[in-house]
């Protein structure tokens, strides 16, 4: 009597989809995609069973009720390794074939299934599909293999991706003997999957089309694709297969874009900013110096370590510690947190010249609290600027008489849209060490206020400082250094103390909290009272995490001397980037402060040059660029090891500068270059 040989459909899907979540109940025709696709799939004659896939993640609780409702075998595993997830599934199926179907192939066609698992059969092969090469349009993808090479596959591939993908080591091994069949036309340009919403848009329109019918076939769809492309517009730039090369922090980038103008809230860490299409762009912890993505991979930050937030690393036991403290005593209530009088008298301390501050969350807010008590104080609008003091109106309005106005004040080609047009001639911008512009602004504008950084890209000479010190206090002017990015980097408190120069007010920020929001606007009597004849009030500037990280971290850093320790440790990163250049003949030109220092290659290529460090450092876990943000956790050993990988790096640059095309070494676009530099 000849046996029996069993063919078990096994339907991988789950409700943690990273770029769109529950897809597979979605509705399609108003019936959760699932059940359309096992409702297609239930009429291939080759089929004796189908079982889901799922994962013991309670998430797929409701997913694992509605398969067993429409009388479906539903097996939960491993939620990351799908490759035992499917081996479990088959084998409690006592499989002795096993057809892969993802679950967002909701087009999937029975007939095309069984004439896939028809020549399976006739090839007497280990595995066989319809993928390799791809030429059946995405979302028709059938793979049957044997259950014995699926258990193979299990026990001896270690690999991640492997068991993430469970079909990679079949598809590769030479273990295997494999077949498959191609289409006469190729197709695979064609998406017919759901991955994302503009899939989703794609295939809920096809289904609509043919309503009520849901047993259409695939070589229908086709037709209906060239009859009316428009239908399938949305989704034909996507990449094929693409999920199965991107991490998770790549996909949730790109979910992110469709959910969140620019897909972040702050336009230095969006991923083309660093490696367009390849950056891991999110992370689930970070400790020291070191920060780990969704996938789990560890890279040490020898880049803008939070743009420039945690001077003492992240993390920082001790700064934690009160933090958690103050959760367990409460963070809100009706009444004030005695934490805000106290940071506000610490920096009044550490700054003789100040006597009064007013706390905020972040720099932009600290900016804009700024000025508003400078105009305040002074009774005059208009105000000259040296540098990069945030996103509100009065800032970008530079830019609405010249939107290059703002250049090389780090925002080249910004466009003030959004910024009331009466605001324009308000804000005047001057150049670093150029005392005769600011001076002729003075005269021209009635200049009420003169905000600055105290560096940019390099320090002050021929006593300019000074001069603008002098020339603010004979024509009554209103002198603001914005240290939101330069505080306790060189000094325990502002830059400007190493340069024995006194504001009128002072910003600080970033550093100030180790990664917590805090930030602090200090100010003359006189000057600061005149925020009580206007409106500045904030609910959240109350709470009480912000000011209790920030006296912490303030007796952390006097403790351990952080800003000279930081500043040594920049000046040797300098140091580094300088003697690698000499080895390959390379020219860089440095700026920024030591314990934000940075570089750029004189060449044509930078920005080219700049994103292949990136990428090739990325591989090698580190996360690096032209920049490195110095934090206290970046000991000798840890700059020695980012120094050793970064060496044949600048190898292939030298290569590149001699005629090789440095395109052709990056694997995906050149970052953008919207921000220069911060100071």
């Amino acid at each position: 009597m000849e046996q029996t040989v069993k063919t078990v459909a096994v339907v991988q899907a789950r409700m943690g989809s990273t770029r769109l979540p529950n897809k597979v109940m979605k509705p399609i025709g108003g019936v959760p995609m699932i059940g359309v696709l096992l409702a297609r799939l239930a009429r291939a004659k080759e089929i004796n069973e189908i079982v889901v896939a799922t994962s013991a993640d309670v998430r797929n609780q409701l997913l694992a009720d509605h398969v067993n409702a429409l009388g479906y075998k539903c097996y939960r595993g491993s939620e990351n390794d799908v490759l035992d997830r499917y081996l479990q599934a088959a084998k409690s199926a006592q499989a002795d074939y096993v057809v892969r179907i993802t679950g967002d192939c909701p087009l999937v066609d029975p007939a095309l299934v069984d004439d896939v698992i028809r020549q399976f059969v006739a090839a007497d092969v280990d595995y066989f599909s319809n993928t390799s090469p791809p030429t059946f349009p995405d979302g028709l993808d059938i793979e049957v293999f044997t259950f014995n090479a699926l258990q193979q596959a299990a026990l001896e591939t270690s690999k991640a991706y492997d068991h993430e993908h469970v079909t990679p080591y079949l598809r590769e091994s030479a273990h295997f003997k494999r077949a498959g069949i191609s289409h006469s036309e190729d197709l695979s340009a064609l998406r017919w999957t759901v991955d994302d919403p503009a899939d989703y848009e794609v295939v809920s329109k096809v289904f609509e089309h043919f309503s009520p019918d849901i047993h259409f076939s695939w070589q229908q769809v086709l037709e209906l694709q060239r009859n009316e492309p428009a239908i399938f517009s949305p989704n034909q730039n996507t990449t094929r297969n693409e999920g199965a090369t991107m991490g998770t922090g790549q996909k949730l980038w790109k979910r992110a874009k469709q959910v969140i103008p620019g897909g972040n809230m702050l336009l230095s860490k969006r991923a083309e900013m660093f490696l367009p299409e390849q950056w891991p762009a999110y992370f689930s912890k970070s400790k020291g110096c070191k920060v780990w993505d969704l996938d789990g991979n560890e890279y040490t930050d020898m880049f803008i370590m939070g743009i420039g937030t945690n001077i003492l690393g992240y993390g920082n036991q001790e700064v934690d510690d009160a933090v958690r403290k103050t959760i367990d005593a409460g963070n809100m209530a009706t009444f004030n947190c005695p934490e805000e009088v106290y940071l506000a008298e610490k920096l009044i301390e550490l700054h003789p010249w100040a006597h009064m501050a007013r706390l905020a969350r972040s720099g932009g807010e600290a900016n804009a609290v700024a000025i508003r008590i400078a105009r305040a104080a002074s009774g005059k609008d208009n105000v000259a600027i040296c540098g990069y003091h945030g996103w509100h109106d009065w800032y970008l309005s530079a830019n609405l008489g010249d939107d290059a106005s703002l250049d090389g004040h780090l925002l080249p080609g910004l466009q003030p849209n959004g910024v009331p047009r009466n605001l324009k001639g308000t804000v005047f911008p001057f150049s670093y060490n150029n005392f005769a512009e600011l001076e002729a602004l003075v005269s021209a504008h009635d200049i009420g206020a003169i905000k600055m950084e105290v560096v940019r890209n390099m320090g002050p000479e021929d006593n300019f400082l000074h001069k603008v010190r002098k020339l603010a206090t004979d024509r009554g002017i209103v002198l603001i250094f914005d240290e939101c990015t330069s505080g306790f980097r060189e000094t325990f408190g502002g830059l400007h103390k190493k340069y024995g120069v006194e504001p009128d007010m002072a910003m600080f920020g970033k550093a100030l909290g180790n990664g917590y929001g805090i930030t602090a606007t200090i100010g003359k009597r006189e000057i600061m009272e005149a925020a009580q004849s206007t409106f500045i009030s904030s609910t959240f500037w109350t709470e009480r995490i912000g000011p209790t990280a920030a006296l912490k971290t303030l007796d952390v850093m006097e403790r351990v001397q952080s800003w000279e320790t930081i500043t040594q440790t920049g000046l040797g990163i300098r140091q580094g980037w300088q003697q690698l250049a000499d080895k390959h003949d390379l020219k860089i030109n440095h700026w920024g402060l030591a314990a934000l220092t940075g570089f750029t290659f004189d060449s044509a290529n930078a920005l080219a040059y700049k994103t292949l460090i990136t990428q090739e450092m990325l591989g090698k876990g580190y996360l690096a660029g032209n920049s490195v943000y110095v934090c206290t956790e970046h000991t000798p050993d840890v700059v020695a090891g980012f120094f050793e990988a970064l060496d044949p790096i600048f190898g292939l640059i030298q290569q590149c500068e001699e005629g090789r095309d440095v395109l052709s070494l990056l694997k995906g676009p050149v970052c953008h270059g919207g921000f220069k530099r911060l100071n």
